[in-house]
């Protein structure tokens, strides 16, 4: 998908999805400000998946590396057979993200 296309699904669906206090980019402190370097994505930005941890940045950082030991780490499948377990995983929870 296209990056402007991206942005504004992602904008689209910032509007509210959750009651969840997070820090900002600008807000954060240096331990939470490197995390976020790390966890940018294509369009240099955090996913909100990611930033609903912002407030304690060990579950941050546990919850990236789980996510990168799952869809990057050795494995017999593929990323491709991956990507779409975790879509039909997603629909099955009726999970939009």
């Amino acid at each position: 998908m296209r990056s402007a296309a991206r942005t504004r699904i992602r904008r689209h669906l910032e509007v509210n999805l959750a009651w969840i206090r997070v820090m900002k980019e600008t807000e954060a402190e240096p331990q939470l400000a490197e995390l976020y370097g790390r966890m940018k994505d294509v369009d240099g930005e955090v996913d909100n998946i990611l930033t609903i941890h912002s407030l304690n940045p060990a579950a941050l950082r546990t919850h990236f590396d789980l996510y990168k030991a799952c869809m990057h780490g050795p494995s017999e499948l593929t990323r491709a057979q991956r990507e779409m377990i975790a879509v039909v995983v997603s629909v099955a929870n009726e999970c939009h993200y």
